[in-house]
């Protein structure tokens, strides 16, 4: 899938912040600045400073610019959903995947059972998935993707990225999800393939849906809980009471 400048944009910066050639507390060069240095438009350079903002890499004060928040742990929004495709161009995060598993099954692994518990009895996809980033294990993926709307799911796409694959090649209009972060033992095998010394993960759960309101895959993702921090955005609502 083509990026767009303001994509690319974003990921240059991010690479900088990364490799402290902006340094937290450091403001980044103006909007005109930056706009003359990537040859676009100011609303595409604010846009590219929007996704920053939404990671927690900057802060933008009004008046003064965008100043570099300190990134001492790569951080995962909670609120929305972003692929770790997309999460490993906005932050240059030199990941890659393994694909572990692969598989058409008649009804959920029983971990999705115990995690799933009110969840009828549908076939689906089995994937498992390692992340890597810098070589290290972090992120272990376990992604069960309901048939239909998914018939197959090639192990090349596995490998790259399946929500660019469902949306433009698929058609599926993917919309929204719910998730549930907990703090979970875990068994030997995935203690194994994350490399942690303890036998506990940051858990995320997550129900996901389409655009009509279809439940179309269910994730256990496993993070290894010294590596990341998790991160939401959120704007004060005022309530008339």
């Amino acid at each position: 899938m083509t990026q767009s400048k303001s994509d690319l944009i974003a990921q240059d910066i991010a690479s900088k912040i990364r490799f402290k050639q902006y340094c937290p507390g450091e403001y980044l060069p103006s909007e005109s600045q930056l706009t003359t240095l990537y040859g676009s438009s100011r609303e595409t350079v604010r846009k590219a400073l929007e996704q920053l903002n939404s990671l927690g890499m900057i802060q933008k004060i009004k008046g003064k610019g965008s100043i570099v928040l300190d990134l001492e742990k790569y951080s995962f929004p909670l609120s929305g959903i972003t692929s770790f495709s997309e999460l490993n161009k906005s932050l240059g995060m030199n990941a890659k995947t393994q694909v572990l598993k692969l598989d058409k099954m008649e009804d959920l692994p029983g971990l999705f059972k115990e995690k799933f518990p009110n969840q009828e009895k549908q076939a689906g996809i089995y994937v498992e998935r390692l992340r890597l980033i810098d070589n290290q294990p972090q992120v272990l993926d376990c992604d069960y993707l309901f048939t239909p709307p998914i018939e197959e799911l090639p192990k090349e796409v596995a490998e790259s990225s399946i929500y660019d694959y469902l949306e433009n090649k698929v058609g599926l209009n993917i919309s929204y999800a719910t998730k549930e972060i907990t703090v979970e033992k875990v068994n030997n095998e995935l203690q194994d393939k994350l490399k942690i010394p303890d036998d506990v993960a940051v858990l995320v759960a997550s129900h996901n849906f389409l655009n009509d309101t279809t439940l179309f895959q269910l994730t256990l993702s496993f993070h290894n809980p010294a590596k990341f921090k998790f991160v939401d955005f959120a704007r004060r609502q005022k309530i008339q009471l």
